[in-house]
């Protein structure tokens, strides 16, 4: 059975231009694909620690030594991998927050880029261990930034993905939304028909 893992980043939720566009997008996906599962990761209502000296730590501690606080801190970094682990594909809502990825998305990579379970080490480097998936980033952003030097919010979440192993990876943009009415209004029609397109063969509103 198909696994659609959702993850929302926007620190507005549901009400995120970004959470709103992905909503389309899983509207459309599970009419492709009947009685899938959906998980939602949203980092706003539910928001992962920022990554201290002490998790650290208790991922390079092997489980027989952990304490009852680093064996706790493990199982929710675990947790958090295994519905990655799961999923198929994986939707990413982006909004772009002072030329980066929000806050919250760079607690949760810190969480799930772990060696020996995400990607491992090798004489040729690092090497991502979650083949066989797919993901489709959504990114709004207020300004223009797509395909120039200061995007480098895209360029981030593209290696990152890479480095665990998915290298099949689609981006709909919606820029321009702080640029009046009319831009936005452009921008997000541009992105849901990016959305219908991949996901053809259903009318949505």
């Amino acid at each position: 059975m198909n696994t659609l893992l959702e993850i929302k980043t926007s620190i507005f939720s549901d009400h995120g231009q970004s959470s709103q566009l992905a909503a389309r997008y899983l509207e459309r996906w599970r009419h492709q694909h009947p009685g899938a599962s959906v998980v939602t990761r949203d980092l706003a209502r539910d928001p992962v620690q920022h990554l201290t000296a002490q998790g650290f730590e208790a991922f390079l501690t092997p489980a027989e030594s952990r304490s009852t606080e680093q064996a706790a801190i493990v199982a929710f970094s675990d947790a958090l991998i295994a519905e990655l682990e799961t999923a198929d594909t994986i939707v990413l809502a982006l909004p772009m927050y002072n030329f980066g990825v929000p806050s919250a998305l760079k607690a949760y990579i810190d969480h799930v880029a772990r060696a020996g379970r995400t990607f491992r080490y090798t004489e040729k480097g690092p090497a991502g261990l979650l083949h066989g998936k797919n993901a489709v980033v959504i990114a709004t952003r207020g300004g223009l930034y797509a395909g120039t030097p200061l995007d480098t919010e895209g360029a981030y979440v593209r290696t990152f993905l890479h480095f665990i192993g998915i290298d099949d990876i689609a981006f709909i943009f919606a820029e321009g939304l702080a640029l009046g009415e009319p831009a936005k209004a452009a921008a997000l029609a541009k992105a849901r028909d990016a959305i219908d397109a991949l996901l053809p063969g259903r009318a949505a509103a």
